[in-house]
């Protein structure tokens, strides 16, 4: 079955759907414009994760850098997401979201190559703090992008798609980035990125996103527009459990990722061919996960699923606590990678179905804003507090955390939708 136009007016209201009507990722993709929105994602990403490892292996191994050099590439990322991303979001309610995508690829494609030269560790960090500050205000823009173009019941299938073409690039492009810089060296890896970005830009030129902007407003407005979205965020009580519930899995996530080599080297005794292996087995995990998320939309609450990827991913982090052996790890990777996919799609999801589309663009970027944060915060203060306290007490910790802010939150699900009941 094809949808070649199916797209939701900008005027269309956010509301609850009817389980039984939730499309599936082969309806879903059967649409032209997120199609081509995906095929654009998958040769960027490719490019993208071609250029970070090539950046990683230029500060590792021709610089020697130190571990905190090299996980500030990792915050020298993600920080402008969290500072710059709130006003590009009040400027992408405003933007036509079609030229905004292209003009932030096209500007990222030129960038990029400033890596070509840079010769100085500050540099670098100077390059990937410009890529993500331009990255803000695409990643929004392309929220508004597939809302547009995708109908309200296709949205799980649609967030499972992106995530799953997000997991699947981020196996396979290791492996063929460092073969590539093997024999080319790791400037090869930069030119492809730039590459990418000019496809995605004209991939997003084929498109035709129909939606209204308020342009022209003073900078005043601007300010206020920007209060505005964050009020409607924290006013909105299903949107600030979404974001408080997302900001805690990638915060988990981050404790997790920002540990494992040193767990895997000092807990496990293990090489650092099994510290590749689990973080190719997070992304299987998600590609799992995307799949059990699009089935269980159909019967079950996006916020039951939410808090399910909660609860599995207290449940992984605690068996690494508790039980120190490959085996487990290895089952506790994939669990935890089923249950961060249940976490993102399922908030994303509903983000995008209770934000009408006039504020995409602010609550699309505040929550990116504060998804950085919790990222950036995990991977501050997992190292701290492992060094006090040992690691395995440091992802106890992180579990019982989980598990508590999870149980808060099934319990809110379940009050809801009690109510719910009471009023039909």
């Amino acid at each position: 079955m094809r949808y070649p136009s199916m797209r939701m007016s900008p005027q269309q209201k956010p509301g609850p759907q009817s389980a039984g009507t939730q499309l599936g990722v082969r309806e879903v993709i059967a649409i032209l414009p997120l199609r081509r929105l995906t095929i654009a994602q998958v040769v960027s990403l490719f490019g993208d994760f071609l250029a970070i490892f090539g950046v990683f292996s230029i500060v590792s191994f021709r610089m020697h850098g130190s571990p905190a050099e090299v996980s500030g590439i990792l915050l020298a990322y993600m920080l402008p997401q969290a500072f710059v991303g709130p006003m590009a979001g009040v400027l992408v309610d405003r933007w036509n979201i079609k030229w905004t995508m292209v003009a932030s690829d096209l500007i990222r494609g030129v960038l990029v190559l400033a890596l070509l030269r840079a010769d100085a560790l500050w540099q670098i960090y100077a390059v990937m703090i410009g890529l993500s500050a331009i990255g803000a205000f695409f990643m929004p823009s392309q929220a508004i992008a597939i809302r547009s173009v995708v109908p309200t019941e296709g949205l799980v299938a649609a967030n499972a798609l992106m995530m799953q073409t997000f997991q699947i690039t981020q196996i396979i492009t290791p492996g063929i980035a460092g073969w590539l810089t093997g024999k080319l060296g790791e400037t090869i890896c930069f030119w492809l990125d730039s590459g990418s970005f000019v496809f995605s830009a004209a991939m997003v030129m084929s498109l035709a996103i129909a939606r209204k902007t308020a342009q022209g407003k003073a900078m005043g407005t601007m300010l206020s527009d920007l209060r505005d979205g964050v009020r409607f965020i924290f006013t909105h009580s299903t949107l600030a459990f979404t974001i408080i519930s997302m900001a805690a899995g990638l915060f988990a996530v981050r404790c997790y990722s920002a540990l494992i080599a040193v767990y895997v080297r000092d807990v496990l005794h293990a090489s650092q061919g099994l510290f590749g292996t689990l973080g190719t087995l997070v992304g299987v995990g998600m590609i799992i996960g995307t799949q059990i998320v699009t089935k269980l939309s159909k019967s079950r609450s996006k916020e039951h699923i939410m808090m399910g990827g909660l609860f599995m991913l207290a449940i992984g982090i605690l068996f690494l606590a508790l039980i120190g052996t490959v085996p487990t790890t290895i089952l506790a990777t994939v669990w935890m990678g089923v249950g961060v996919a249940m976490v993102i799609i399922s908030a994303q999801t509903l983000m995008q179905g209770q934000t009408p589309m006039e504020m995409m663009g602010r609550v699309s970027s505040s929550s990116m804003s504060v998804m950085a944060l919790a990222q950036a915060g995990g991977l501050m203060v997992s190292g701290s507090i492992a060094q006090m306290i040992g690691i395995r007490k440091s992802y106890l910790v992180t579990s019982a955390l989980l598990t508590v802010i999870a149980a808060l939150g099934w319990r809110v699900v379940n009050k809801r939708a009690a109510d719910r009941a009471l009023e039909a």
